[in-house]
């Protein structure tokens, strides 16, 4: 049986490079399954459009003045791909972090990240109600960049451990919900309200702004973790490997955790603390791809998006015309799946 891998070795550099020949068409199937959920979430709801339409008005072959055309441009279409850009903005966050502090349970909501990036943004709903919309990215990606600084400082003795990273993070995970608590509880009740809503994880009233916002964050960041990939599968490997393959150690941590900080934070402002999907994506891709990240990260990105894409439609449809928002289908599928793997590490 042929194997789908390429090993290239040599003794100066001991890691194999290996390149997935598998990879491009399971990209195109992961992107065509992305294309095939948007199509029918577009499609369904309590308007529903036949598939063949959507694809007719998508295409430009149908008329993009009628009620059709509206439904899927105005209010459908934005709130899609914008879960489709959470979810890949998480997905790459759980990746880096997963492959920094070289453990699978890691990922940006449990080690404080998410709950920094929550906090300022409950702050400014609740205190600064007529912020602009950009202003929400900004907020969100501040309380995760000083939380994230604050783990990097008090993680820090001779250097930055994985291990204190992890324990120093779960721990400003729970301070900072303990106050998104105490704001949500004293704070003006329908600001709360909204605030409350929002910590759920929810695309619900999405707007082509949004997407805009949120795309340049999403863009910039991923193409910046892609072209670190190389670095994070020497950052993997554990420290001292690291450092004896002549890595810079703390500086390209620093960067990767600054990258992972930019996606989650702003995924975060724009859906919520949509939760377990920077745990369970790269798990699912790295069974698929293995575990180099020059495959692993754009294969964790589109399941990502996937995810994200296919909870909004379950929440969308499931109790209709009840919604219920994609971080409490992602929290249902991904608890479980968390559980899975806790008892996975223990063996």
């Amino acid at each position: 049986m042929k194997t789908p891998w390429l090993v290239i070795r040599s003794q100066r550099w001991p890691i194999s490079l290996r390149f997935n020949r598998k990879l491009p068409g399971l990209l195109l199937l992961l992107g065509l399954l992305v294309l095939l959920a948007t199509v029918i979430s577009v499609g369904y709801g309590e308007y529903e459009i036949s598939p063949l339409a959507v694809t007719k008005i998508l295409l430009g072959f149908a008329d993009v003045d009628s009620t059709d055309a509206f439904t899927i441009y105005t209010l459908r279409l934005p709130r899609i791909l914008l879960a489709f850009l959470v979810g890949v903005g998480f997905a790459i966050a759980g990746t880096i972090i997963q492959g920094i502090t070289q453990n699978p349970l890691a990922a940006p909501g449990i080690i404080g990240v998410n709950a920094g990036a929550s906090l300022a943004a409950v702050i400014l709903l609740v205190l600064v109600p007529n912020a602009p919309v950009y202003a929400l990215p900004l907020a969100a990606f501040l309380g995760a960049f000083i939380v994230t600084i604050l783990i990097y400082l008090l993680a820090w003795k001779d250097g930055s451990s994985s291990q204190r990273l992890i324990l120093v993070g779960v721990g400003f995970s729970l301070i900072a919900t303990a106050l998104t608590n105490i704001l949500t509880t004293f704070g003006p009740i329908e600001l709360v309200s909204q605030a409350l809503f929002w910590l759920t994880g929810s695309v619900y009233g999405s707007s082509w702004e949004d997407v805009f916002t949120l795309l340049p964050w999403i863009s910039i960041f991923g193409f910046f973790s892609f072209s670190l990939a190389s670095e994070l599968n020497t950052l993997s490997l554990g420290d001292e490997i690291a450092c004896s393959l002549g890595a810079h150690l703390e500086w390209h941590r620093g960067i990767l955790v600054f990258i992972s900080v930019a996606l989650s934070g702003a995924a975060v402002a724009a859906a919520g603390s949509i939760g377990f999907v920077g745990l369970m994506t790269p798990h699912l891709a790295r069974q698929l791809v293995g575990p180099r990240h020059q495959e692993l990260l754009p294969t964790a990105a589109l399941l990502g998006g996937l995810l994200v894409v296919l909870a909004d439609a379950i929440g969308r449809l499931l109790f209709m015309p009840i919604e219920l928002p994609c971080g409490v289908v992602t929290a249902a599928i991904g608890a479980p799946y968390f559980l899975y793997l806790f008892i996975q590490k223990r063996r």
